[in-house]
């Protein structure tokens, strides 16, 4: 059902606007609407642009609640707004103290691991390097030279070289290493090895011992670093464990904090009187149950002035759309919502889709234990993560269940329990000028008839809402249409059944005075409204134009009763394949093979069961909702300080 919307307009001193949010506003569910705009009759509204004090602490508190592991803690009940705004400080203090320290031995770390990349290479080298990086004279140069140039270097040039060089690491392209000269060869021997490209590696003066001896001093100062970074972790961790509780309450509280003060960009403000005192107001909807408790509560509070405005058409917009059905309905709410959400002046169409959808399903999707199945798993995902597709899907295996039941299947054996209604391949019926058809296929057939019926009853009441007397008498899915359709269907039934017609004169009457009613529904429509517009297109057009129109009429009342055939044909397909699926598994042979038989149960759930799924809520929209229902209005969306929590 929809719930029936008022709109409040809600006023009081500037300064006392948090703490009737706080106090009141938190406890029922209103939908804000902007008071500048809506309240356009008032004069002097100005909007509020305070900056939310609230944001910066609260990001703080949820950086610091994000590291809490432990999820069994309780959040501490804050005592006062400054002692929790000075706790957030205080820590923010102590992990920013901590947090700079951390990064400090981060670049220590990454400084490190330089060092340890540019020497690693010359670990071969059997140098005490702070003994050759102080030679007086002579020169060590460390570097990379490419494989080919070293090559050439070592077969053309170290005979005629007053040069030393010293092999260290090597890779696919390079050969690390250093040479050795003395100080006058130094600029002729540089220029050599220029010329082969030979790359210059600094290395830092303070290295100790050998290249291998300075790596394993490097690891170690590494390690150490590290092992400090770990214990200012775990400080930190302390530090956020220490005060979790009050963190979490902090949260908590200035989430509600937050929202309240966020109020102020619907809120208007204005200025009243001699002493030129402000005022704010704020307006909205809310639930009609929710008004009369909110006015109660408030009545004796002095500082706020409640009006309950009766009149909607003055206020900008419709009433926003609040659905409540009971917990089995729920999660059907959201077929309905994918469609688009009742008007206020429709029908809420939830209990009618819950009830038929999962009739429908099961009728096509007949067995006992894959029904089983589908309750089973559905209602397990459902209660541990609320998906409202698995609601769905488990009340659906019941039906599937049911009509197990009703066609003796359970997995597919149809020899386990007897069909307490028939076998849907097997099961005939004679028809009067038709012949032998499949029973599955007559009722669906005639179920599809019922539901049109419906239908067309929930749009003559969707009119009746609306005061749209024009769909209500003329069209054809008003009263119009249920008389010509329904005077098809009794006629159907009464010849298949043996029994005597009605005459042809009131056949003639019956659908005659209908049709007629269909093509001069515009002006008809005109004349019960008593708007004297006169036609656009000339009489003769508007014949034409009301013959095509009859055309696509009485098609869509055939195609639309056509369509409920696919309930038959999934129900007798599943029970075919099913039968194959046995088949293939051993069971006509008497050794059944029991993965195959699970395997094909597996497969048939879920593939089968997605399509009948599709089918079904095809059905839904384009046949049923398409003929009552229109969908078009807006989600109600209330503030709640507490919707974090949720």
């Amino acid at each position: 059902m929809i719930v029936k919307m008022k709109f409040l307009s809600i006023s009081g001193p500037k300064t006392d606007i948090d703490r009737v949010c706080d106090q009141y506003l938190s406890k029922y569910e209103m939908q804000l609407e902007n008071a500048v705009a809506e309240l356009k009759t008032t004069d002097n509204l100005q909007p509020f642009v305070d900056l939310n004090p609230y944001r910066e602490p609260l990001a703080k508190a949820e950086q610091f609640t994000a590291m809490i592991k432990d999820d069994k803690i309780c959040p501490k009940a804050v005592t006062s707004q400054e002692e929790m705004l000075a706790m957030i400080r205080e820590v923010n203090h102590d992990f920013l103290e901590l947090q700079e320290q951390k990064e400090l031995l981060k670049k220590k770390v990454e400084s490190l691991r330089e060092r340890l990349d540019v020497l690693t290479p010359f670990q071969p080298l059997d140098l005490d390097l702070y003994k050759v990086m102080r030679y007086r004279y002579m020169k060590v140069r460390f570097g990379r030279i490419l494989v080919d140039y070293f090559n050439r270097l070592e077969k053309y040039l170290f005979d005629d070289l007053n040069a030393v060089f010293i092999e260290g690491a090597r890779d696919e392209n390079y050969v690390y290493g250093c040479y050795f000269t003395s100080n006058p060869e130094a600029s002729k021997i540089d220029s050599v090895f220029n010329s082969l490209h030979f790359e210059r590696i600094s290395l830092s003066p303070d290295f100790i011992g050998t290249p291998t001896q300075a790596c394993e001093e490097l690891q170690k100062e590494i390690g150490k670093t590290k092992k400090k970074i770990k214990k200012i972790k775990q400080s930190i961790r302390v530090l956020v464990e220490k005060h979790a509780a009050e963190l979490l309450g902090a949260q908590k509280r200035l989430e509600e904090l937050c929202n309240i003060f966020d109020v102020r960009k619907m809120a208007a403000r204005i200025e009243e009187g001699d002493n030129k005192e402000e005022y704010y107001i704020l307006c909205g909807w809310m639930g009609e149950e929710d008004v009369a408790k909110f006015l109660e509560e408030t009545k004796k509070d002095d500082k706020i002035f409640v009006v309950v405005e009766e009149d909607r058409e003055k206020f900008f917009g419709e009433p926003p759309t609040k659905l409540k059905n009971p917990k089995l309905f729920k999660p059907f709410e959201m077929f309905v919502q994918m469609y688009g959400l009742p008007a206020n002046d429709e029908m809420d169409p939830t209990m009618f889709v819950a009830l038929t959808y999962t009739f429908i399903f099961g009728a096509m999707f007949g067995d006992v234990g894959q029904g089983f199945c589908l309750f089973a798993i559905g209602g397990i995902l459902y209660l541990t993560k609320k998906i409202n597709l698995a609601g769905i899907i488990s009340v659906a295996g019941i039906f599937s269940m049911a009509f197990g039941f009703m066609f003796g299947s359970v997995f597919g054996f149809e020899d386990v329990i007897p069909a307490l209604w028939l076998k849907p391949v097997e099961a005939m019926t004679n028809l009067p000028f038709i012949g032998q058809l499949n029973t599955v296929f007559i009722v669906a057939v005639a179920f599809g008839m019922g539901l049109n019926l419906l239908v067309i009853l929930f749009q003559m009441i969707n009119a009746i809402k609306a005061h749209d007397r024009g769909n209500l008498l003329f069209s054809n899915n008003g009263l119009a249409g249920f008389v010509f359709y329904g005077c098809i269907i009794l006629t159907i039934v009464l010849y298949m059944t043996g029994h005597k017609t009605p005459s042809n004169i009131l056949l003639a009457i019956c659908l005659g005075i209908p049709v007629i009613l269909f093509v001069f529904k515009e002006p008809l429509t005109n004349l019960v409204e008593h708007n004297h517009k006169k036609l656009e297109e000339g009489k003769v057009m508007f014949l034409v134009q009301g013959f095509f129109e009859l055309f696509e009429t009485m098609l869509s009342y055939f195609s639309n009763t056509l369509s409920y055939v696919r309930i038959g044909a999934f129900a007798v397909s599943h029970a075919a394949i099913m039968e194959v699926v046995l088949m293939l598994s051993g069971a006509e042979s008497g050794s059944v093979n029991i993965f195959g038989v699970i395997l094909g149960n597996v497969i048939v759930c879920l593939l089968e069961g997605l399509i009948v799924g599709i089918q079904v809520l095809r059905l839904e929209y384009y046949e049923m909702f398409s003929r009552f229902y229109k969908g078009t209005g807006r989600e109600f969306k209330p503030f709640d300080q507490h919707k974090k929590e949720h």
